[in-house]
């Protein structure tokens, strides 16, 4: 039976799933068409013995509901209901905050149950200052943040990383690990990179790995959502027990702001890893996903199914469940998996309710669907060309991506950094954060010919991330007729422009000291021994890594690199003439409280030396790929090696 939404009452209590009462629990779901439900009880999450079933009782707007005692904590629990002559199969509560083993059973228990010592005190850490370097914890506006992405697993588990448990949660708390010379690994790094956000691959309960059997060689970056409310129980070190997950989870929040790293986690409310027999189409058959006009799952997602966002029910089920993140687990962001298959409307609901909560949440996403097969009309979707009608939401550039470094998806295409001229115009549009600038011509930009940002806070910069091919290995296949030496300083030219362009900068865990993946480009299930960090790299590259970091703390001390709206970037940035290979531009340091009076970056991401003639003034270096020392003052004219960078600086 196809159903309408029509017919369906929408719930707006805040009590769906379980929760503590006075005595003991309620269980409420939301199921408008059972004619009966029932929970039923194990003694575990995967097997075991069934404790017993209760019906559940009819109540408002289609919710269905059960109270019981105490003595059913830390059981485990499933719900069904019987529609159309049959009972449906056994589920998850939907809402689920614990399960068991591989989350096909929810578990009875209480969030406050599972709270280490400290929990109730621990709190986000405040931003460095728009205007200067001090820190603040009420700064709204976001381009100060500097994110990096890692994978649990991926950042712990070689065995350089110098970390006793690895691959956990409880990898990113322990202090003082270093790898065989010396150097900081895991949380200790992030801490001494300077960056202020950790985007953490999939934490939620997916699908793809077995929580059981730890000694398999599992992997999977977790993009296959089972249950989107409780962390996933193959980076707790007991998944037997629903509560370990939420406990240490929580352990590594605390160890992260504690560092003074606030957390984002990566949501993929796009889809569901199961179709027909997940939670939602068991409870609710044809409601929550998409459907083409032959009546067949829409897959924009590329996942064989898509959520269908602009429904009252799955779009309070995607809110519920960010505030859960957000409340329980202390969460300072939300990088929302492709964000262009959600409908705006959900979108801004998202930011406006986040917000009352949290005013400085960070909230970003993929622009872009997998494909346009969604029967919602893409101007009513959060596509990147739609972000202007976003609130306090960003998008993902792909423009500067590939203008840096070539298409992801044409492995052998070169970009900017690697010779390849025309992409001047590109690297201007990155470097403005898809803001209107005069100077910039959009015919001339790769993917979009207009300005589509209404402000630099909506455009997240970036050049590889987890998906294709990272960064070292992109510019080596499109790069190969290069020397290594020359890849190197196209690495440190594409990470100067992603940390010193306007917007919100990104980097892949590990691009600072040229990480590879051994040329695999789509590493979701390629394991450890493709995936996993070699932390031995640090040391042999410990030049890029002090290039990274100090670019990062130049980006911090000075506002010239984080101009506050699109006005600022109009009038406060001036390119100077372009020529192939080459972008040089000045930006004015008097209307953001700067020390300095004006900053001159330069951009060579041609074969040959350029030199340019310098305004009349003293100029001192601040960041250097060549022979010029910080400090260092220079005069007329400078020259600019092949494929690097370098910061000019004049004070007052």
């Amino acid at each position: 039976m196809m159903l309408q939404e029509k017919q369906f009452t929408v719930y707006h209590g805040k009590d769906l799933g379980l929760t503590k009462s006075t005595h003991g629990y309620q269980l409420r779901i939301w199921s408008p068409v059972a004619a009966a439900a029932e929970i039923i009880f194990y003694d575990a999450g995967y097997g075991g013995n069934c404790l017993g079933r209760m019906t559940m009782n009819k109540a408002d707007d289609g919710t269905w509901i059960i109270n019981f005692g105490d003595e059913r904590t830390a059981q485990y629990y499933t719900v069904r209901i019987f529609n159309e002559g049959h009972w449906s199969n056994e589920v998850a509560d939907p809402y689920a905050k614990f399960t068991g083993v591989n989350g096909r059973r929810a578990m009875v228990a209480d969030i406050q149950s599972a709270t280490p010592p400290g929990w109730n005190d621990d709190a986000a850490p405040g931003y460095f200052s728009q205007q200067s370097g001090a820190e603040t914890a009420d700064i709204k506006s976001l381009p100060h943040a500097i994110i990096y992405e890692l994978h649990i697993r991926d950042i712990s588990v070689h065995r350089s990383s110098g970390v006793s448990i690895k691959g956990k949660y409880i990898s990113l708390t322990e202090r003082g690990t270093v790898n065989q010379e010396g150097l900081s690994t895991t949380l200790d790094h992030l801490v001494e990179t300077g960056i202020t956000h950790v985007q953490i691959l999939p934490v939620f309960d997916f699908c793809s790995v077995d929580e059981g059997n730890e000694n398999s060689d599992q992997y999977n970056w977790g993009y296959d959502p089972l249950n989107f409310n409780t962390p996933e129980g193959s980076y707790a070190t007991n998944a037997f027990d629903g509560r370990v997950r939420v406990f240490e989870f929580r352990q590594m929040i605390m160890a992260l702001h504690s560092a003074g790293i606030r957390v984002v986690i990566d949501m993929a409310y796009n889809h569901t890893a199961l179709r027909e027999t997940s939670a939602f189409e068991q409870l609710v058959p044809g409601y929550f996903y998409r459907k083409n006009r032959h009546g067949d799952y829409a897959s924009s997602t590329g996942c064989g199914n898509e959520t269908a966002s602009e429904k009252p029910m799955v779009r309070k089920f995607i809110i519920d469940s960010m505030i859960h993140w957000v409340e329980d687990f202390h969460i300072d962001g939300f990088r929302i998996d492709l964000m262009g298959v959600h409908d705006l409307e959900t979108m801004n609901e998202v930011s406006r309710s986040l917000r009352k909560i949290r005013p400085d949440i960070l909230l970003y996403g993929e622009g872009w669907a997998a494909n346009n097969s969604s029967p919602l009309p893409e101007t009513l979707r959060a596509v990147k060309h739609n972000v202007a009608q976003l609130e306090n939401i960003a998008v993902f550039s792909d423009d500067i991506r590939d203008g840096i470094k070539g298409s992801v998806f044409r492995y052998s295409e070169k970009g900017f950094v690697s010779a390849q001229a025309g992409l001047e115009e590109t690297i201007k549009f990155g470097i403005t954060a898809a803001c209107y600038h005069p100077q910039v011509d959009y015919r001339r930009v790769n993917y979009s010919d207009k300005p589509y940002a209404k402000n630099p806070e909506q455009v997240i910069n970036y050049c590889d991330c987890h998906d294709n091919h990272n960064l070292f290995d992109k510019l080596a296949i499109a790069g190969s007729e290069f020397s290594e030496e020359d890849r190197v300083n196209m690495q440190m030219l594409s990470l100067a422009i992603v940390l010193t362009s306007q917007g919100i900068p990104f980097l892949h865990a590990g691009s600072e000291f040229l990480r590879s993946k051994g040329g695999v480009e789509n590493s979701f299930n390629a394991g450890d021994s493709i995936n996993a960090i070699d932390w031995a790299l640090k040391s042999k590259h410990k030049l890029v890594f002090e290039f990274v970091r100090r670019i990062i703390e130049l980006r911090k001390d000075h506002p010239v690199f984080r101009l506050p709206s699109a006005a600022s970037i109009e009038k406060n940035i001036h390119f100077i003439p372009n020529r192939p290979g080459l972008v040089a531009y000045t930006i004015d340091g008097r209307t953001c409280n700067d020390a300095w009076l004006e900053a001159f970056v330069i951009f060579n991401g041609s074969e040959k030396n350029q030199q340019i003639v310098l305004p009349l003034f003293e100029w001192h270096i601040a960041i250097s790929q060549q022979q010029y020392v910080s400090g260092e003052v220079i005069r007329h004219f400078v020259m600019i090696k092949s494929f690097s960078c370098l910061i000019l600086y004049r004070m007052p």
